[in-house]
């Protein structure tokens, strides 16, 4: 009978499988996303061509699979289009990375040439110009890169399509100078940038010709429309304005940004579902509002529907006009399915239409996956339309017949819970990708996202309206006061005590463990979704127990970082700059500044090279370091290998320097990239993994 049992124990569970993909049918398309974003974060986190063809065949074994478990039965039918969907990712942004040909610098150079200009975005904030050119005259340069110019050196007349000479200082674009740091190197490669760089001298426009057709068009009147939306609204509040309406975010400066990231308020700076909706719901308003005031077109139009169309055409060219960032390509995606189905007197606004934006982004941009930008956007709505869907929700929030303080305190409270619901979505991403996540930002967006929608974006539209015929100050004035009470609100929020969780570098474990916790709570509607919250439990737990590394190595192994016993950064070089110490802070997880190695208790410091001891998992480990371009005698740098754990050095070590656990030097960093050192476990990160595959990396 025992055996009788487990046989029955055995037979049930693909019954019960079925039973339950059987009470999810309507969610399991939803899932199809998923398996495509699987496939392609996969192909990403692989690093050799031979896993990728590995995860491929794995994913055409699980196909058959379901193939020969049924297609008439929902699990096998699911487990075939995972499994197609997951193929299909590793396909897609396989072809992507290898199609395209950067020709990417391999070293720092100097260089004169005459090249074109592609795009100008001007950075008031930073007083620069960044100039994207191609087709340079230089033999060995790119075809297309990008220079940052003094905004002083930069003459008048810069636009797409002139012709410039100039000389500047190019390098490769940068990979992440320590594990857990910004990978810009990966960026570039798809954006088929080959180097980046700074100008200096006089810039010469060679011929003055501007670029004809569509884009170059649109990026000139967007810039137009940046620069008189700044003259019009004076101080940050002028950058935030050219924002919402352009997509341009060069007029904000780094503390205002770092001030609506800290207080939660980031979203209101990319174009996204917030601001297109806006745009679309006022274009609606007032069309109906003005057809209906004929009484013969109110009784035989369809109103709403012209309506609707009419808000389509403009959402279209928002999206176009700001440029088509991937937030607000989604979102366009997204509205345009919502008009559709007010078109078809449908109710559109439900998670199908997330999976079939997230569907549409990654079948033609698939490297966006690995962006925030992606990340955070699709999770902020997935957050907000799940919470919605929830019966007690529905319950709660609902509209009827009561008192309007009763009904304005009901918006209230929908508006801070789905605030909540979005805190709580965003913030392993934004610990994942910044290390940081705001802690009051549901509170805040009470306050700003009522004042942004329904006051700030529509004045805005009406003052550029007005601005046709000289009347728009008036309502620029009132445009100003209002995004100052927003940028004063998120000052105010991001220097509250406590506004701000800091967290070093998150395991991709962990955070993966967290993603696919939230997918399984937000996807399914019967109670097994409530293992989703298993997961997200244990992948947040492994993120805040997992021990901070203690040394930090860039890839030049010119800047050491190492965790004092306060928990804040000592650096070998004290006169690192400062985009070498923001970058050590945020991987670390702390904001204290960064003090000298040689004021360590157990450190011993001279110009030339320093050497101290740090107590971990349960020994004592001796580290020595050179810190200047002048070399040690051999036998003074023999016995100091030879007395040490761990030997860091920005040069080639002789054979003749044996620590006694490991030697990081300029051969091994040119394989590894950054390095960081958890000395509780003996364990070592490296940026990169030697003879990797990805072709950003093989050109490092």
């Amino acid at each position: 009978m025992a055996a009788g049992g487990r046989q029955s124990t055995r037979a049930s569970l693909p019954a019960w499988i079925e039973s339950r993909l059987e009470a999810e049918r309507d969610q399991l398309p939803l899932w199809l996303p998923v398996g495509l974003a699987a496939g392609i974060g996969s192909w990403f986190l692989l690093p050799f061509r031979e896993h990728w063809i590995a995860a491929l065949c794995g994913a055409l074994s699980a196909f058959i699979g379901g193939w020969a478990l049924g297609r008439t039965t929902r699990t096998g039918r699911a487990a075939m289009w995972l499994a197609a969907a997951f193929a299909l990712g590793i396909a897609l942004i396989w072809l992507r990375a290898v199609s395209i040909d950067v020709g990417t610098l391999d070293r720092p150079v100097v260089e004169t040439f005459v090249a074109q200009i592609e795009a100008v975005e001007e950075l008031p904030a930073r007083e620069a110009v960044r100039l994207t050119v191609v087709r340079p005259s230089g033999e060995n340069l790119p075809d297309r890169f990008r220079v940052n110019v003094a905004a002083e050196d930069a003459p008048a007349g810069l636009r797409p399509g002139t012709w410039v000479q100039m000389s500047a200082r190019l390098m490769p674009p940068p990979e992440a100078g320590v594990p857990g740091a910004y990978d810009f190197a990966r960026r570039a490669w798809f954006d088929r940038l080959g180097a980046t760089g700074r100008a200096f001298g006089d810039i010469e426009i060679v011929r003055a010709d501007g670029e004809r057709g569509v884009g170059p068009a649109m990026a000139a009147a967007r810039s137009r429309m940046a620069d008189h939306i700044r003259s019009a609204v004076d101080g940050g509040a002028g950058g935030i304005a050219a924002t919402l309406a352009t997509g341009d975010r060069s007029g904000i400066s780094e503390a205002d940004a770092e001030a609506m990231r800290r207080s939660g308020l980031a979203h209101l700076l990319a174009i996204s579902g917030l601001h297109v909706t806006a745009v679309i719901g006022v274009t609606m308003l007032i069309v109906l509002k003005l057809l209906a005031l004929h009484p013969g077109w109110a009784l035989r139009w369809p109103l709403v529907l012209i309506a609707a169309g009419v808000g389509a055409l403009t959402g279209l060219a928002y999206t176009l006009f700001t440029g088509s960032q991937v937030p607000t390509v989604r979102a366009c995606v997204a509205a345009m399915l919502i008009l559709g189905g007010i078109a078809l007197g449908r109710e559109a606004i439900t998670l199908r239409l997330v999976a079939t934006g997230a569907l549409v982004v990654l079948l033609f941009w698939p490297e966006t996956l690995v962006g925030p930008s992606f990340q955070l956007s699709f999770a902020a709505v997935i957050a907000i339309v799940a919470l919605h869907e929830q019966q007690w929700t529905k319950r709660l929030l609902s509209r009827r017949d009561e008192a309007w303080a009763r009904k304005l305190g009901r918006f209230a409270l929908g508006l801070f819970l789905t605030g909540l619901a979005v805190e709580i979505a965003l913030m392993p991403i934004a610990l994942y990708h910044f290390n940081k996540a705001g802690l009051y930002g549901a509170l805040a967006n009470i306050v700003a996202i009522p004042l942004t929608t329904f006051i700030v974006i529509p004045l805005e539209a009406l003052a550029l309206l007005l601005d046709i015929i000289g009347l728009g100050a008036p309502v620029w004035w009132l445009v100003e006061r209002a995004l100052g009470g927003v940028l004063g609100l998120a000052h105010f929020v991001s220097n509250a005590p406590g506004a701000v969780a800091l967290l070093p570098a998150m395991a991709i474990g962990s955070f993966l463990l967290i993603v696919a916790g939230g997918l399984w709570r937000c996807l399914w509607k019967t109670p097994w979704r409530r293992w989703g919250l298993v997961a997200v439990v244990a992948g947040g737990l492994s993120a805040f127990l997992a021990g901070s590394p203690d040394v930090y190595v860039t890839g030049d192994g010119r800047h050491v970082a190492v965790r004092a016993a306060s928990g804040d950064l000592a650096l070998l070089r004290p006169r690192a700059g400062d985009y070498v110490r923001d970058m050590l802070n945020e991987t670390a997880g702390t904001e204290a500044l960064a003090t000298d190695l040689a004021d360590l208790p157990a450190a011993w410091c001279n110009g030339d090279s320093c050497r101290w001891t740090m107590w971990r998992g349960g020994r004592q480990w001796r580290i020595f370091a050179t810190r200047s371009s002048y070399y040690l005698p051999i036998e003074a740098m023999r016995s100091e290998c030879a007395a040490a754990d761990i030997v860091v050095s920005d040069r080639r070590l002789p054979a003749t320097c044996t620590p006694r656990w490991l030697k990081i030097d300029r051969d091994m960093l040119r394989e590894t990239g950054g390095v960081s050192i958890d000395l509780d476990r003996a364990s070592v990160e490296t940026v990169r993994t030697p003879g990797e595959d990805h072709p950003w990396r093989r050109v490092q």
